[in-house]
């Protein structure tokens, strides 16, 4: 799907296009098509482990949630607000 959104941009004009993935489950040949896609980059956190997929194509950019559950541990355990972390 990701792809195929990808190539209607580029057909409407749009010069780069960007991929998120919150949750990059990457099955069947999911690899494959992000490498062979105009896709530029694909960015993905770290919620899941990706098995070296992000070797595989060099696409896929990874990002760390590890500060972002850290502040919430902290706050959670100073009774702090948790839900200001995602306004």
């Amino acid at each position: 799907t990701i792809t195929g959104a990808t190539e209607a941009l580029l057909d409407k004009g749009a010069r780069t296009v960007y991929a998120t993935c919150t949750h990059p489950v990457l099955s069947g040949p999911a690899v494959e098509r992000l490498s062979d896609s105009n896709i530029k980059q694909v960015l993905v956190v770290n919620t899941i482990p990706l098995n070296g997929k992000e070797k595989v194509c060099k696409k896929i950019k990874i990002l760390s949630i590890a500060p972002l559950l850290g502040e919430a541990v902290r706050r959670i355990h100073k009774e702090g607000s948790v839900s200001c972390l995602f306004d």
